[in-house]
């Protein structure tokens, strides 16, 4: 389900119960489209979090806590400048509409009481965020909308804030059985679902086909199709769901599709999804955050190692073409050996070859068998010099074959680097682990230093390593990229911890923490599976895993960053999946 109208009555009939009449101790703005509010309530505190994503707007209670910039953006100034200290007053939904006003009580600059209104807007591409005073001034927003962007209304300091434009449609809070009927009337030759989404305010195409399905109709059929008595259950339908609205009956729930992954949303269950597996929760807020918490952080990882990706992806494409250039050109020298016999024959036989000859027939006396075997000769050479002539192709082949080895090898380990770049790229999970690869990249020479480089160098903020639990109470690590790989298996970990890495495959480096003891098959188990999943085989089947004691794993002199050496290792087949690792404990 989209964000619809009936998801935000939802939370914020929960929001009421939650944080109504509680003081903002804190605002933080994440990302450009991001703000939370940490709000102290009935001696509680509570985390609101909005979003004004284009992709996933939202909004809800929070329990993440999220790494916010070293210097705060400007909105987010205004934002602690106007309702920092603040108390939340009311929280309403104007006329159904997708969007939710958060009216907050401070103190201005004259030390009178004033009432700001925060408002989010949900509307796809065109969400935004933006704080208003009481004279509906605009004192700031996430996102400035000008002339240029739109004719229609600006978003920007200073200017006078105005709705969205009306679409003439009825507020389902006020729904009866003749508004209905004149809907249906006024839509002629549309599906039923399409004309209850464009009759009614915030109502999502999903929602509008829980009427339909509820009222026993095909959300497909046109509304021309329709009888007086379809007309009857269709409005007993929707009044029925009205009815949930307004009791605040709310059961919220996630579908999931067949690889187990979060499909649809919404605040009661839904008879369209039957039988989709569903997960109830005890609050909307609690069912956003586990729909919305990886989706929004996989979209903005997205975005921001989309350059990363691209020049990983451009490397190897260039470092496959070399290597296939390298392999052509050695197949050039698989004849070297029969230029040196050919160069030892003709030194043997020069007495009995004649100076001019274009060939030579002589006998292998290196084969057993000894057969005859025919030189080609150049006339104007003598045997000699065509001897000469062959050992020294035969030693510039060999200088090349040996060279090309060592340069195909160079390649493979190039290549084997840059997957494992991407592998980490996957892996991450915020802004540090994206700056740590960036600064990997440049110490590599894939990247060029930027002016702001060094002084980026010195803010940035180490990250951890991801913390599991197994199910038996081990503590297992996860490195999320090349740098972070050495500082856990070289430095953190203790050599009688257990070390796991797919076999010949880039990805993390795994540890079981053992505290000496010794871990059972099932943890084990449970850390091949997170070694398989955060590599480049997480779709595959039957991953090779080896694994061994930490003691058996070294780093040799010069090697790049996340690569070692190891030995005495075992090997398990595993095959990861969503499901599965979602079932081991994350710190």
């Amino acid at each position: 389900m989209s964000f619809d109208g009936i998801m935000i009555n939802a939370v914020i009939s929960e929001l009421k119960e939650e944080i109504l009449n509680g003081r903002i101790d804190k605002v933080y703005q994440p990302e450009k489209d991001d703000i939370v509010l940490q709000i102290r309530c009935f001696g509680n505190v509570r985390r609101l979090f909005l979003s004004a994503n284009p992709s996933n707007p939202h909004f809800n209670l929070t329990e993440k806590k999220y790494e916010n910039p070293l210097s705060p953006p400007l909105f987010c100034m205004v934002l602690r400048k106007h309702i920092g200290g603040g108390k939340i007053t009311a929280i309403h939904q104007p006329e159904f509409e997708r969007k939710i006003v958060f009216e907050i009580e401070s103190l201005n600059e004259m030390g009178d009481y004033t009432i700001n209104k925060l408002i989010l807007e949900i509307m796809g591409r065109h969400s935004n965020l933006i704080l208003v005073n009481s004279s509906d001034v605009i004192l700031e927003s996430a996102r400035h909308i000008n002339y240029e962007v739109s004719s229609v209304r600006e978003i920007l300091p200073g200017k006078t804030y105005a709705d969205p434009p009306a679409q003439n449609k009825i507020n389902p809070l006020t729904l009866t059985r003749e508004n209905l009927s004149a809907s249906v009337e006024n839509n002629p030759s549309v599906r039923i679902q399409q004309m209850i989404y464009k009759s009614y305010t915030g109502i999502s195409p999903l929602s509008a086909s829980e009427i339909c399905t509820r009222a026993g109709l095909d959300p497909s059929v046109n509304t021309d199709e329709l009888t007086s008595g379809d007309i009857s259950a269709l409005y007993g339908a929707f009044k029925a769901v009205i009815e949930i609205i307004k009791r605040n009956d709310f059961s919220p729930c996630i579908y999931f599709d067949n690889d187990s992954k979060p499909k649809e949303f919404s605040p009661f269950e839904l008879k369209t999804l039957q039988p989709m597996r569903f997960c109830r929760f005890d609050g909307c807020s609690e069912m956003l955050e586990a729909f919305y918490s990886k989706r929004d952080s996989a979209f903005r990882i997205s975005q921001k190692t989309h350059d990363l990706r691209k020049l990983i992806t451009n490397n190897i494409e260039r470092c496959a073409k070399k290597k296939d250039i390298h392999i052509r050109t050695l197949k050039s020298t698989e004849n070297r050996e029969k230029h040196r016999l050919y160069g030892e024959l003709l030194i043997s036989y020069a007495y009995t070859v004649e100076n001019g000859a274009d060939k030579a027939t002589v006998i292998n006396f290196y084969d057993e068998n000894q057969p005859e075997i025919t030189i080609p000769m150049d006339p104007d050479l003598s045997p000699s010099e065509n001897a000469q002539k062959y050992f020294k192709k035969y030693n510039k082949e060999k200088r090349t074959y040996a060279a090309l080895q060592t340069l195909i090898k160079e390649t493979d380990d190039e290549l084997y680097y840059l997957e494992s770049i991407l592998s980490a790229i996957e892996s991450c999970e915020s802004e540090q682990d994206i700056k740590e690869i960036r600064r990997e990249l440049y110490e590599q020479g894939y990247l060029k230093k930027n002016r702001g480089f060094e002084k980026n160098k010195k803010s940035v903020r180490k990250s951890q390593p991801m913390h599991y639990i197994s199910s038996d109470g081990f503590d297992i690590y996860v490195g999320k990229n090349n740098v972070q790989n050495d500082e856990l298996t070289m430095k953190t970990a203790s050599n009688s911890d257990i070390w796991f890495h797919t076999k010949q495959i880039p990805g993390s480096h795994v540890v079981i923490f053992t505290n000496g003891k010794t871990p059972p098959d099932s943890t084990i188990n449970e850390a091949a599976l997170l070694a398989a999943y955060y590599s480049r085989a997480r779709q595959g089947s039957l991953v090779p895993v080896d694994y061994t004691a930490k003691k058996n794993v070294r780093k040799p002199n010069g090697a790049k960053p996340g690569f070692v050496i190891y030995t005495t290792n075992r090997t398990a087949y595993v095959t990861p999946s969503d499901e599965l690792i979602n079932k081991i404990k994350q710190v």
